[in-house]
Order: C-alpha cells, then structure tokens, then sequence
C-alpha cells in the first residue's frame, strides 16, 4: 500500500469512527445540533439525557480534584462584560482568526485549518498571514463549499468575540466572554481579601464561553458556545512553589516545541520530575499540573494510549503566554503508546489530535492590565517580618511651573516623571530630563522636578501576583470520553457496541429489569429495588420493554455499568430474596440478596470495592449476555 492510500484509509477510518460516535450520541441522547425544527445553525449543540448527566459527572470529578482537593475558591461571573474589560485584557485587539472569504459563493473559512488539512503542516496556526497566503496559492486551495479558486484572496484577522449591547437603545457595548478567565481577573480585587490577602490562592469556574468561529467543525470539537472548566492559580513568583513531590513520577508523553520544529522530531517519554529538572518544562508550578492533570484525565477514563502534552510554538502561543502546554487526545484510534526497541515513542503526526485543555503560564499580565485601566488595586500587600529601611527615589514636581507649561498635561507629566525616578534614577542625572505623555516628549527642568532619594521605613510591599491558568475544555472532554470507551465486540454470536464509560460519570449507574415485563409481581420488586437504589443517591434507569437481551444492549450503548435483574428465580431463593448484578464490560453475573444491593454498588461506585470482590463474596460465576 502506498503512503497516500495509507492516508487515505486513516482519514477513512476517522470519519467513519466519527460517523459512527454521532449516529449514536443523536440516538441515544447524549448530543444532537441544536434547533434542528428550523434549520439549525452551525456550531450550537444540546446535550441531550445522557449527554448533560455524563457533562454533569465530568464537571463534578473536575470540581472534586481541582477545586475541593487543591482548596481552591470557586465563583461564577456573569457571561456578559462592558466593553472596557476586553480593552484592557487585550482582546478586542489580539483575539482573532485567519479569514478568507471566497469571491465566487461568499462563504468565509478559516484560512489556517484550510491549509492544514490540504498539506502536511500541522499548526499553521502560528503561520504569519503573508505565508498562509503563499500556501493557499502554492497548494490552489479552493473553497470546500464551491471549488473556486482561494489564490490571490486576502487572509484577514477576524475577532471572534460576539458583540452585544447592554441595556435599552444602544446601551453600553458588551461581549460574550471568549474565556471564563476574566470574570476571575476582574474581580480579583475582592477575592484577594476572601483569600486574607495570603498568596498564594486559586480561584476556579465551571461556566459557558463563547467564540464567533469563522467555520465550526468536527461536531462537539469547535462550536461557538461551550463550557470552560478554568481554574487560575496566584502566586508570588519569588517565593510560591508547588508541591512537586506529589508528581514527580507521574509519568508523561511530551512533544516539546523543540521536537516538532525537527523534520523527524519526535516524543519525550519521561516523567514530570524528570521534565522539570532538565528544563523541558521550564516552570514547576505547569509542571505540576501538567501530573494532575494525566491522573485527571485517567481517572475519568481517557484512554492514556491516545494521550499527550504538546508545547505551543512561539507563533501560536495566546497574547498572554510565555509558555503553554495543550493536553491533546486522538480521536481516530491511532495508539500513540507502542515504543521501538530504541525506546521512541510512535510518530507524533499520525492520528487525529485535539485540544482539551491548556496549561499556560499567563506572568502578571492580566492584573496589570486590569490595575491600568480599572478603578481598583490589583496587588496583594504582602507584609514583612519585620519593618525595613530601603533607599527610594521619589520626585515632587513643582506645579506652579509645570501647570503654565503644560497646562492640562500638566498632572500626566508629573505622574510619568514619578514613574521615571521609579524604574530609571539616572535619567535626572542632567539639568533636564524627557517624559513621553501621549506620545509625545515633554523636557522638564531637573530642579522642578525635584529629584531626591530618601531613606523610608517600609512594613511590606504590593506584589502583583503572577498566574498560572489550567483551562479545561469539557464538551471535547465529554466528547474525548465517549470517543475513547466506544467499544465493539461481540456475544452469542452478535455485534455488540458499548460504552465502556468509568463508573464515576456513567450518566446511568444502574439499569433495573424484571425479567418479564408483564408479571406484576416481577414488576413490584424491581421498581421498589429501582426506590431503594435512588434513594442511596444511584443513577438508576427502569425498564420493562422488550426481551431482556435488548434491554441489556440499550443500557450498554449508553455506558451504564449495572444492570439488576428481578426474576422468580430470585424472589423464591432461600433465606432472602436475590437479584442478579452484570456487569457491562464481560457482561459477568452474581446473584446478591436484594436488600443489600444498594450498599454493594454504593461501594463499587465509590471504589471500595469492586465487581470481581462480589463475586468472590457471593459466589457466584454466572455469565450474563
């Protein structure tokens, strides 16, 4: 076979995988494009039953761990913010996508995923316009909705934020939030004092985002409105350091910038202590969740198989990054965990890889901003042990000249020239020293600025906090999760497709039958076992529809681990009534007494037990089908 039919099949077998996972998300509930009665519009999903329960589960473990577990605060901020906001965090100016628009039919794609799916080059992304535009033409890109001709078509910037007005008539200009990140920065000077003004803190939210995509794709994997898990953690960059220890052997899967700018670059397989110290990861603290992280993502059940940690190219990196990490996961099956003998890791090209979440370094960059433009302080007052004399350079202006002389600019020129003496003593060495106001130059005499250092007995100093932004994306988790327990295989001679979900966010935990849906007494036991599981605060589904083979087979496409079976058998057992428990991967069965089924799979779920220790304990081999 040659390369490009290799390529061809891959493709294949990613569509058809795709395919196969979006006929049964739509037929089973789990996600479906949404006001589909009229048309539907691109880039908008609804969660359907299963899908908004296994979210649900998934935010859940996400709160537990990075929040409760790391004793972080959690808030929820409005999804609407006033213009200013966006103008001091930079996004109004520097949130964009490459646009191209095709002459013949009008229709807008986005320029950079046009060149990566027609060429070999992976992230074009961080490609300058001018070089996208001699891919376009160099490769006669055309436009996929018409064929035309994309050469010679300007590629744009594009800003993604949606657009609102806040209040009646024009109102105030506002914006979706492109990230939940700014409602924490905003309010950052609050939330200091929650946190007793100690550094260092983390503050954390679960909410909708929203991005004006130039072309949705992939289903699930780039819409327009989607949930951010985010968490932003503050510290003191001269002192705070993360409890590495705690990662240190977390073995990792990293694909260092380094090592995609080689033609034959690939993995480093290596753990997060290792990476650290070597300087391949050059900060602890992303280090550290970097290892939280992977144990994150196995714990709910992605498979670590198809997982890894990509650097971001220097062109790629988001305006306030000096250093970021994406989590990415395969979706077309490819394993990228067989190593050759020299110990490599398989190539890191093959396969179909996405973000689900970014770990960047984001520096004091957003609570400058926000300290510039605001109304507000956004340092922390970080007092010393004991009180200190430090030598500071301090200017008093002398108004009465500079107001004649500068007029209305006259506090601006005092204000720059008290910056100046801050971060630049020597520039009042000479008779006059520059400011720049606006733009523009402004001499002042040295005697009326009135330069001096003075010795001053300090109890503290204002810190801007430093920022380290885990931000998880949880429709590509969810999607992530479904795509990677997709399971097929068969039994008693048939094709069987399940969803091999972990027990923890299985949207149903328990799938309750009587064996015959038309025997009254069958009937009653099972919805009163279906009460008892409820009330144990079990996910439970009821249902006497069909044979029992069939009913198996629904609840396993949806991922549900349990199925508790009522049938006579059981209910005339000596001593106590039974049921039986299968369980959905080796659909193996043990009879339980009924009144101790609650406290069994309560205990399976919380991972004190597990299905085989039933079976150990009751004895019990059966094989359910």
């Amino acid at each position: 076979m040659s390369e490009d039919e290799s390529t061809a099949e891959a493709e294949q077998g990613v569509e058809d995988a795709s395919a196969a996972i979006t006929e049964l998300a739509k037929r089973r509930g789990f996600f479906f494009g949404s006001a589909e009665a009229y048309g539907g519009v691109a880039g908008f999903y609804t969660f359907g039953p299963q899908g908004a329960a296994l979210k649900r589960n998934v935010e859940d473990a996400w709160r537990d761990r990075f929040t409760v577990k790391e004793g972080n605060q959690e808030i929820e901020a409005p999804t609407v913010m006033p213009e200013p906001v966006f103008e001091a965090s930079g996004h109004l100016d520097g949130f964009d996508d490459m646009l191209v628009e095709c002459a013949e039919c009008g229709v807008s794609h986005r320029a950079d995923h046009l060149v990566e799916d027609e060429t070999e080059i992976e992230e074009a992304e961080s490609l300058p316009i001018p070089e996208v535009e001699e891919l376009i033409a160099d490769h006669d890109l055309r436009c996929p909705n018409c064929g035309a001709p994309l050469a010679g078509q300007p590629v744009e910037d594009f800003n993604l934020m949606f657009e609102t007005s806040i209040g009646p008539g024009s109102g105030q200009t506002g914006y979706l939030r492109p990230e939940t990140a700014q409602g924490i920065f905003v309010e950052f000077p609050r939330l200091k004092e929650y946190a007793r003004n100690q550094l260092p803190f983390g503050v954390t939210q679960i909410g909708r985002a929203y991005r004006n995509e130039i072309s949705p794709r992939k289903g699930l994997i780039r819409t327009r409105e989607f949930t951010q898990a985010e968490l932003e953690q503050f510290i003191n960059p001269e002192r705070d350091e993360p409890s590495l220890d705690s990662v240190a052997d977390v073995e990792v899967r990293l694909y260092p910038a380094t090592e995609q700018e080689k033609d034959d670059g690939g993995y480093l397989l290596t753990t997060i202590g290792e990476a650290v110290e070597s300087g391949v990861i050059a900060n602890e603290w992303i280090g550290y969740y970097l290892g939280v992280a992977q144990r994150w993502y196995d714990r709910v059940g992605v498979d670590m198989d198809r997982f890894r940690f990509r650097q971001h190219l220097s062109g790629e990196r988001a305006h306030y990054a000096s250093d970021c990490w994406d989590a990415e996961a395969e979706l077309g099956g490819v394993s990228a965990s067989p190593e050759s003998e020299a110990g490599e890791a398989a190539d890191p090209s093959a396969g179909d890889w996405i973000e689900i979440a970014g770990f960047a370094y984001r520096g004091d960059y957003d609570l400058s901003k926000h300290g510039e433009h605001a109304d507000d302080s956004f340092t922390v007052f970080e007092q010393y042990d004991e009180p200190k004399t430090v030598e500071r350079a301090v200017v008093e202006p002398d108004m009465s000249t500079l107001g004649p002389e500068f007029g209305g600019k006259a506090t601006d020129v005092a204000d720059a020239l008290s910056d100046l003496a801050a971060r630049d003593p020597d520039a009042f060495d000479g008779e006059t020293v520059t400011v720049e106001v606006d733009g523009e130059e402004h001499a002042v005499d040295a005697e009326v600025a009135n330069f001096r250092i003075e010795e001053q007995t300090e109890a503290g100093e204002h810190v801007t906090p430093h920022v380290i932004e885990p931000s998880f994306g949880v429709d590509r988790t969810v999607y992530t999760i479904i795509a990677h327990a997709y399971v097929t295989d068969e039994v008693d001679g048939e094709r069987r497709t399940y969803l091999a979900l972990d027990p923890e966010i299985a949207p149903t935990y328990v799938g309750v039958f009587p064996l015959l849906g038309n025997d009254e007494a069958l009937t009653a036991v099972a919805r009163e076992v279906v009460s008892d599981l409820r009330e144990a605060g079990l996910s439970v589904s009821y249902d006497d529809s069909g044979n029992i083979g069939r009913r198996y087979r629904r609840q396993d496409e949806i991922g549900t681990p349990f199925c508790v079976t009522v049938d006579h058998e059981g209910l005339e057992t000596a001593g106590a009534e039974t049921a039986t428990i299968r369980e959905r991967n080796t659909t193996a069965q043990v009879r339980v007494p009924i009144d101790a089924l609650a406290d069994e799979l309560a205990a399976i779920r919380s991972g004190r037990k597990a299905f085989d220790d039933l079976r150990a304990e009751y004895d019990d081999g059966g094989r359910g089908r």
